[in-house]
Formats: C-alpha cells, sequence, structure tokens
C-alpha cells in the first residue's frame, strides 16, 4: 500500500513508499470531483447491534465484544469484496477502527480498498457522544487521538470522520459543536490526513430548518478563519431546503459535502439528496439495510447493486 503524508497543505512521502504524492493526489482528486458516493461502514460498539439484527444475526448469536466484532467484520467483508462494490461507483469507504485492522482476500482492508477496489479509505476516529446539554451531544474526549491518526496514515488511511448530533436549534450549543469539530479538525489535519467534520442534525430537531441556518452560519464563520490552502469534508443532515448547504459547497475551504441518511428510509433520502446540487451520499442503513447474512451470494450482491445504483444516481443526477 503506498504510504503518505501530508505537512500542511502538502502531501509528502514516507520511508516507506516513493510515489506517495501522485497517490495521495490521486485520492484527493477522487474525493474532490469523482462523481459516486461514500460509503459508511462504521459501525462502532453502540451501533453493531443493531446492525447485526438488521442483517440477520440476534443478540443471542453471540458472546462479547470480540465475536460481535468479529461477525460484523465478517459483514463488511461480505460487503466491500462483493463485485458491486467498487470505484466505479463508490469513491471512498469509512471504517471503524477493527475494519481497518482486519484483512479482506488475505490483504489489510485500506489496501484491499485502495488497490483492489479503487475506494479511499476513512476511518471513524470519535468514540460516542456525551449526554445532550445545550440541545446538543457534543464528542466523548478522544484520547490517544494523534497515536491513532499516525497508525491510520501507515496503513493507508486517507481521512476521518467524527460525529456530533444537535437535537435542538439552540445557537449556543451549535456554535459550541462546530467549534468542537474544528478544533479537532485542525488536529486530524496536523496529522496529515482530511477531516470529515459530522454535526448531524436530527431529523427530528423540532426546529430543524432553524437548527439547519444556525449551524450553517457556523461552519461559514469556521470555514472563513481556516488558513488558506486547507480544506475540510462536511458530513450533513440532508437539509429540508433544497440547496440550502450550497454556500459550504462552493465554499474554497471545503473539498466536498456530503450526507448523512439520518433514519430516513432510502427512497426518501435519495429523493430529497437528489434536489441537492454538488451534494453526494455517505450512507450506512440505507445502503445496508436490505443485506441478509441468509441471502446466497447473487441475491446479497443483487441487492448491494441495487442500492448502489439508487445511490450513486442520486448523488450523479440531480433534480
Amino acid at each position: 500500500m503506498p504510504y503518505t503524508y501530508r505537512v500542511g497543505n502538502e502531501w509528502s512521502t514516507n520511508q516507506w513508499f516513493k510515489e506517495g504524492t501522485s497517490v495521495a493526489n490521486k485520492m484527493l482528486t477522487q474525493i474532490s470531483e469523482k462523481d459516486g458516493f461514500i460509503a459508511a461502514l462504521d459501525q462502532s460498539g453502540g451501533s453493531t447491534p443493531g446492525a447485526l439484527r438488521q442483517y440477520g444475526i440476534p443478540d443471542d448469536a453471540y458472546n462479547g465484544d470480540a465475536e460481535m466484532f468479529k461477525l460484523i467484520h465478517e459483514m463488511r467483508v461480505r460487503i466491500i469484496t462483493s463485485p458491486a462494490f467498487t470505484g466505479e461507483k463508490i469513491i471512498a469507504a469509512i471504517l471503524f477502527e477493527a475494519t481497518m485492522d482486519g484483512q479482506a482476500q488475505g490483504k489489510p482492508v485500506p489496501s484491499f480498498l485502495w488497490e483492489d477496489r479503487g475506494v479511499v479509505p476513512f476511518l471513524k476516529v470519535d468514540k460516542g457522544l456525551e449526554a445532550e446539554k445545550d440541545g446538543v451531544r457534543l464528542m466523548k474526549p478522544i484520547p490517544g487521538l494523534d497515536t491513532l491518526l499516525d497508525r491510520a496514515r501507515k496503513v493507508g488511511i486517507f481521512g476521518t470522520k467524527m460525529r456530533s448530533v444537535i437535537e435542538q436549534n439552540s445557537p449556543s450549543g451549535i456554535a459550541a459543536i462546530v467549534k468542537q469539530q474544528f478544533e479537532y479538525g485542525a488536529q486530524i489535519d496536523a496529522c496529515g490526513l482530511m477531516p470529515i467534520l459530522e454535526p448531524e442534525v436530527s431529523i427530528k430537531a423540532p426546529d430543524k430548518a432553524g437548527a439547519e441556518k444556525a449551524l450553517r452560519d457556523e461552519i461559514s464563520k469556521g470555514l472563513d478563519a481556516l488558513p488558506a490552502g486547507k480544506q475540510v469534508m462536511l458530513k450533513l443532515t440532508i437539509p429540508d431546503v433544497a440547496d440550502f448547504y450550497k454556500p459550504l459547497i462552493d465554499h474554497p475551504r471545503v473539498a466536498r459535502v456530503v450526507a448523512l441518511s439520518g433514519g430516513y428510509t432510502r427512497t426518501d433520502a435519495c429523493k430529497k439528496l437528489a434536489h441537492n446540487h454538488g451534494m453526494i451520499a455517505s450512507f450506512s442503513r440505507a445502503l445496508i439495510n436490505d443485506l441478509k447474512k441468509q441471502m446466497s451470494d447473487d441475491e446479497f450482491n443483487a441487492k448491494l447493486a441495487e442500492a448502489i445504483d439508487e445511490i450513486y444516481e442520486a448523488s450523479s443526477v440531480k433534480v
């Protein structure tokens, strides 16, 4: 795998690989410009049991975290090794830490994704959410983040993702969410990785549209304050007003804006996404919810291809 790192906004090679700059530039171009979407395969400890139940594996089928994560890894490997899962329509995949450390067809997963599938690997780095306060749920502290980022960079991870949640239209709470996201984003950038900032607005927020306006204003301030040449990615809930985030999409400090499905069905999420020009999907449940362990490989691959095609179209063909 071509191992790379970035100093400031300049990509450089490290001691392991001579052509790292070329590979990193290819990844950046793909992430910034290519049609397609990002597959979010990053369910962690809290969300894994639900993902396994949806996949057809009940809670009593495993004992403890080790067995649980083994099963979810097997599910993810089945997804990423499917003939439908390629860089033709999927430009990147977000991984959980244990998936990053795992193998697919005898290769480290990040290497397999880029070398065999043409898919750029990202890593989820947050450790979950604090209890709601002031209308929002901030991220818990991320101890050992620099060590994790260094390890991720060395196995070929291109960027990271971290999620916090806005439950209410609380200007002070939303400001705190955005401040935390940009602070961690700066730490991630300093370690040579592309940060995806994900301040999710709950689709159940009583004043979702108002929260989205406050969020857009705060993100704009954060982007304007970034040094020249720096960029981040944004992962946002599909807005109530079509093209509401277009000013962020067009901002020079933004490499790409991607959408989370947020609990919408795939059909509803895709219909909403198709009205937002320049915004592509980064779906998790909406991508994998129809997949079942009990399916034959042909059935599994056909269902995955169907989901990929629908999400790709909503990301690429706009109303």
